[in-house]
């Protein structure tokens, strides 16, 4: 049976690399655009509206304790624009965007804290304690808020033509009093969500195309009964057509979203979509996202909300689109939700 029960319908195009959605109870959602540097408002009749401006790259973003939106802000990317005028570092009609390599304008990764009903932002961390040092985030991506108030974020870190970093997964108090690295070193560590007993950590590693899992023993600390040096557990490695791996949620009954990028290499023919992964780690369904017929190889995340949240809004970066669909079991709430814009 299929977990999608009706079409995708756009609801908003035109982004510059749309990602990290979240839902708010009086329908409007609020996207990162990576390209653009902008959290911004999206209308159900898909109007949108700057809500700040952080510079950077904003990518995975959560509603925190407090009813303000937690931004993981990756410093920003080069930006490719791929079609029939091959490539481009400007847009063009037509041309699908691709992010690159760590720019030039590049200065640090940093978690931003933006009240979304004045634009006000402000940065709550740049760097984290190792050892005697403080290092600096790399480029943080996505992030989870558990019910303790705290929030597990992935750093994907950067690449350079010969290099990219390495990095890891960190749990953080709001407030900005503290801040643990709890696991490195992982590969490029992308997507990262919570069961709903909220006794797993589900992390998505984009490149080695895994899922892995750890069991928690508290708020910010991992049970060290894996069978692995980190403690870590394969939740599966049967990504169909090995597509890459991004952002990611989880249904009220445990199954696992990903959202996967170009199943079959080819940035023009790529139908990427959403693997839909049970906790046991079988692969339950693959939902291709090719909308009005039109492959799109990008889907960078996806939330759930609408009525009894059961409507699936995922973000298309490469085409710069948000589109949603119904779904079959609905979405596990998050630990902390906004009511209104």
């Amino acid at each position: 049976m299929s977990f999608r029960t009706s079409e995708f319908r756009v609801i908003c195009s035109g982004m510059k690399y749309p990602e990290g959605p979240i839902a708010v109870s009086d329908g409007n959602l609020i996207i990162c655009e990576l390209a653009g540097g902008t959290l911004t408002a999206v209308s159900p009749q898909g109007a949108t509206r700057s809500i700040a401006a952080l510079g950077g790259s904003p990518n995975g973003a959560a509603v925190g304790p407090d009813g303000k939106v937690y931004v993981c802000n990756s410093g920003g990317f080069t930006f490719w624009y791929i079609g029939d005028k091959s490539i481009s570092p400007a847009p063009y009609e037509g041309a699908i965007c691709l992010a690159g390599n760590q720019p030039p304008t590049y200065t640090n990764g940093s978690i931003q804290r933006v009240d979304v009903h004045t634009g006000q932002s402000e940065t709550v961390y740049t760097q984290f304690p190792s050892g005697a040092e403080q290092l600096p985030l790399k480029g943080p991506d996505d992030i989870v808020f558990d019910d303790q108030g705290g929030f597990w974020f992935t750093d994907w870190g950067k690449a350079r033509a010969r290099d990219r970093d390495a990095t890891g997964i960190y749990y953080a108090k709001p407030d900005g009093s503290s801040i643990t690295e709890v696991l490195f070193p992982l590969d490029a560590p992308n997507g990262i969500a919570l069961s709903p007993d909220r006794k797993r950590l589900y992390v998505a590693e984009t490149y080695t195309r895994r899922v892995l899992f750890w069991e928690l023993a508290g708020p910010g600390e991992i049970a060290r009964t894996g069978p692995t040096v980190d403690h870590s557990h394969l939740l599966t490695a049967q990504i169909p057509g090995q597509g890459l791996l991004d952002s990611m949620t989880v249904d009220i009954e445990g199954n696992v979203y990903v959202a996967t990028l170009l199943p079959d290499g080819n940035v023009f023919t790529s139908n990427g979509g959403i693997t839909v992964i049970s906790p046991a780690g079988e692969v339950l369904e693959f939902i291709e996202l090719a909308v009005g017929g039109t492959p799109d190889p990008l889907p960078s995340n996806i939330c759930f909300g609408g009525p009894e949240r059961r409507t699936a809004f995922v973000t298309l970066g490469g085409t710069g689109r948000v589109v949603a669909c119904e779904m079959r079991v609905p979405g596990l709430a998050p630990a902390f939700h906004l009511e209104a814009l």
